[in-house]
């Protein structure tokens, strides 16, 4: 197993087109990480930089202690599980896992208990007699997982493996990639652009945009102390909902200003605010359609809305509100809807609360979280 190490890696295409600016990290031996960002972030690239495909124009890359800039990829102990399986059609499930360890002049014996290991791993021992075309999208992936268990490498790389599946498959082979790494417990460097997959998965998480990292931290980290809006907006479903707000410092305090209100900060963001010596401004406050409260009408420091659509989602209800031409989302348990709740139909009249231990408070001009940033 083994440690990998980016040191201000940088990754410029010609015509000066720059994929990726500046990334330092570092995963740790049996390290789960996941890169989660929208398509163009850069983490595809970073990826691929692990594996040897792409050439790294300035920094350093460390497998273990071992500088692997310009290692080849045969080189590097590592596998790669790409999005499209790239199975080879000809050749049977056995021998596709196979293929590899011939390559090595693995002997024979050694060959089929590594496969007949792996295939146990990832129940697929019944398929290693047929070809790639008789199989499921989900069969097929699982072949293209077990080809690179049997290598025993020391990095497993995974870019966006689940992307070709559709909804019900993603979900089950998800549960399947985290029973896999119970099993063989290696060091996994995972890409993907849905955050979900990056929630469920990852140890930690590295969210990219514009090839610059945005944060990294744990799922919880990421969720409830996110680093600015970017982060805020592009982890949770639905999204966080985002109102222009005013900060205002009163006395020894704060609090934040919107639609007529005063929500008072907690101890907590008062300290933080005051220890980081913020100023008064316009900001923009954060809250995720999960943690907005509703209220009976008229209740005190409650705001009012129009539902314009309401999503019955089975377990949840998702509200979708029209205040003064805004459109915020709420969440709601089906399970703790009391007769005022019920009373979602269309064009209804809602009243919701902002608790204030839930809010978030971003920077007008660069975009920080001013509390947790």
């Amino acid at each position: 197993m083994a440690s990998v190490t980016f040191k201000n890696i940088k990754k410029v295409y010609d015509k000066n087109v720059v994929a990726v600016q500046n990334v330092s990290f570092d995963v740790a031996d049996k390290e789960f990480v996941v890169l989660v960002g929208p398509s163009g972030c850069g983490k595809s690239t970073t990826l691929r930089m692990v594996a040897g495909l792409e050439e790294i124009t300035e920094g350093e890359l460390f497998i273990d202690d071992a500088l692997v800039n310009d290692m080849p990829p045969k080189d590097r102990d590592i596998a790669m599980v790409f999005q499209n399986y790239a199975l080879y059609p000809h050749m049977t499930v056995f021998e596709n896992m196979a293929f590899a360890l011939k390559l090595r002049h693995v002997g024979k014996e050694q060959i089929r208990a590594r496969v007949e290991q792996a295939a146990e791993i990832l129940n697929i021992g019944e398929l290693l007699q047929r070809k790639p075309k008789a199989l499921s999208g989900g069969q097929r992936q699982r072949v293209a997982i077990g080809r690179a268990i049997v290598r025993e490498p020391k990095v497993f790389l995974m870019d966006e493996p689940l992307s070709n599946l559709d909804a019900k498959l993603r979900n089950q082979m998800r549960a399947e990639i985290i029973k896999i790494r119970q099993r063989i417990n290696t060091t996994f460097i995972y890409v993907t652009h849905d955050q979900t997959e990056a929630m469920t998965l990852g140890d930690r998480i590295v969210i990219m945009k514009d090839g610059f990292i945005q944060q990294i931290g744990t799922p919880q980290e990421v969720f409830n102390f996110p680093a600015n809006l970017f982060v805020g907006g592009f982890i949770g479903t639905p999204q966080m909902n985002f109102f222009d707000a005013e900060l205002v410092k009163e006395g020894a305090g704060y609090f934040a200003s919107i639609y007529g209100l005063k929500i008072a900060l907690t101890q907590g963001m008062n300290d933080m605010l005051l220890s980081k010596d913020v100023g008064p401004q316009d900001v923009t406050l954060g809250i995720r359609p999960e943690h907005m409260s509703l209220v009976r009408p008229g209740s005190e420091g409650s705001v009012s809305a129009t539902i314009d659509v309401s999503e019955m989602m089975g377990s949840e209800v998702h509200l979708h509100l029209s205040l003064t031409g805004k459109d915020v989302v709420i969440r709601i348990s089906t399970i703790d809807l009391d007769e005022y709740k019920k009373n979602t139909g269309n064009a209804s009249q809602i009243s919701f609360i902002f608790p204030s231990a839930l809010i978030h408070l971003f920077s007008k001009e660069d975009e920080r979280n001013l509390i947790n940033s």
